[in-house]
């Protein structure tokens, strides 16, 4: 295969992307460290849960528009999907988006096109350009560098790939054109041209404030909890004022946006950041008073009852109907009850996974029928309309 693009990092980002610029009829080239992700993909297959893409990249890898490898090669334009995961105390670590450049460097050529799509700290896309230019000065001016973060919900990732908006920052104006003539191919949402950096904090920005909302729903709770109120009525009620819009609470925030994004502010900018700090501080205690409520139940049943609890843990992706547990509150809480355990019986539920290394998984109905206490993590669509009976102590924590 001859590729006119190469995407790098086939997860829950790249894959889906990949697939969607390959069922436009363009060539694509897949490249992930893992070598079982690339014959899983090379078979039509796909690794993760998500809904319609199996379909896709089985269509566009027999047709021959998508391949995947572990090694990149010449193309015309190069995207960069890998993860950011953090080191130390919540610092962005971009070695694998350094990594990934590093590996393409050799294959760059005059009227190339790189972008950055991984969620990346401010100046990431410019220390990138000094990167590649310092390898490869003689392409000083002659290829286009661009950053364009990702804006999908998990679960409904190939819709909104096409018809959401996307913010497209260049590190020049000709490189902002050509990446906004790139992706107009394959999206129909508006593209919006600005400069690297301002789209590398847009897309912090915009997790940050949907973290910050989630804060205050998820504190209302914690008040709320203690001044016995239920939390769902009064926030129905408050709702009703047409300028009020406050969210739903949870058992806390996960996944590799929201529950990470605002840390890429506030290591960078520790002293301006306070709300935003305070917002990850207040979300990642939900997950513990959560984890701590059901010890607590555990205690005042064995108490009342004079045997240990049977407990069942409904969930463990950080959002329903989906298998990524990256950053998910509800496997830190499952985490937590194990820990704290004396030697009770639980069961783990997870439908979109069939097994983990960590947790041995029971299915929900026979969980259900064996517990004593019956917690809700997340809101699958297996878990909805459930008839709880009423011996039954339940816990809806989601």
């Amino acid at each position: 295969m001859n590729p006119e693009v190469v995407t790098i990092g086939l997860g829950y980002i790249g894959l889906p992307t990949s697939a969607l610029i390959a069922s436009h009829g363009t060539k694509v080239l897949g490249i992930d460290i893992n070598q079982k992700i690339v014959d899983t993909i090379n078979q039509g297959k796909i690794h993760i849960v998500e809904p319609d893409l199996d379909e896709i990249v089985s269509k566009v890898v027999s047709n021959g528009f998508f391949k995947a490898s572990t090694k990149p090669t010449s193309a015309d334009v190069y995207l960069i999907v890998v993860p950011t995961p953090f080191k130390g105390n919540h610092e962005p670590d971009i070695s694998f988006v350094e990594a990934a450049t590093k590996g393409i460097i050799p294959l760059l050529k005059k009227g190339d096109l790189y972008i950055i799509e991984s969620t990346s700290p401010i100046g990431t896309t410019d220390k990138m350009q000094k990167l590649i230019l310092a390898a490869r000065p003689e392409l000083e001016g002659t290829i286009h560098i661009a950053y364009c973060p990702e804006r999908v919900l998990p679960g409904n990732v190939m819709h909104e790939l096409v018809e959401n908006d996307r913010v497209i920052g260049g590190v020049d104006k000709a490189s902002t054109q050509k990446a906004i003539s790139f992706y107009r191919k394959y999206v129909n949402g508006e593209l919006h041209g600005t400069n690297a950096r301002t789209a590398e904090m847009c897309k912090l920005v915009e997790n940050s404030s949907r973290d910050v909302q989630i804060a205050f729903a998820n504190e209302l709770s914690l008040i709320c909890d203690k001044a016995d109120i239920n939390v769902w009525e009064l926030i129905n009620l408050a709702n009703k004022h047409p300028r009020v819009n406050i969210l739903q609470p949870g058992c806390g925030v996960g996944g590799h946006c929201i529950a990470v994004d605002p840390y890429f502010i506030v290591s960078d900018y520790p002293m301006e950041s306070k709300i935003i700090g305070t917002a990850r501080e207040v979300n990642n205690y939900k997950s513990f008073w959560c984890a701590e409520k059901i010890q607590n139940e555990k205690l005042q049943f064995e108490l009342k009852n004079g045997r240990k609890p049977k407990t069942a843990l409904l969930g463990l992706a950080f959002k329903p109907n989906i298998d990524d547990l990256r950053e998910s509150p509800a496997k830190y809480i499952a985490q937590k009850v194990l820990q704290n355990s004396n030697n009770e019986e639980h069961f783990i539920v997870e439908p979109n996974i069939k097994s983990h290394s960590v947790y041995k998984l029971t299915d929900y109905k026979e969980a259900i029928n064996k517990a004593d206490i019956v917690v809700f993590l997340v809101a699958h669509k297996e878990f909805l309309n459930l008839d709880i009976p009423d011996e039954k102590i339940f816990l809806d924590l989601c």
